[in-house]
């Protein structure tokens, strides 16, 4: 039969147990880019103008950003840009503009290496 140790014998503190290795997340410091362009072209100069002189009187501060104020008037390209600002890529087809071609950019890259870039780019049905 074994006998056990002399209690003055054993260790005051049992010995710690091995601490669980703790894995952190391995950090690249990688920024990642989207952006969506809708290419659009304007199909009738009355109707955007019109649209837009409507759009600014109800959103003056996007307007004022564009250039336009109750003395100044909103050249076209603004015009079109304003209704780009505010409104949805479907809704334009009927205030005069039309989609040519629809681009997703994507870009990302750490902060020592070359960016890596995937366009995306289609065109509306219709034009196929």
């Amino acid at each position: 039969m074994s006998r056990l140790p002399h209690p003055s014998l054993l260790p005051a503190v049992p010995a710690p147990a091995p601490r669980p290795t703790v894995r952190r997340p391995f950090d690249l410091r990688v920024h990642a880019q989207r952006i969506q362009i809708d290419e659009l072209i304007v199909t009738d100069p009355r109707q955007v103008l019109a649209h837009a002189r409507t759009a600014a009187h109800a959103d003056p501060d996007t307007a004022a950003l564009l250039g336009y104020s109750t003395t100044t008037p909103l050249t076209l390209p603004a015009a079109a840009a304003l209704l780009c600002a505010l409104h949805d890529p479907e809704e334009l087809a009927d205030m005069g503009l039309h989609m040519v071609r629809h681009t997703t950019r994507v870009t990302a890259a750490t902060q020592h290496r070359d960016p890596v870039v995937l366009e995306l780019s289609d065109a509306p049905e219709q034009d196929r």
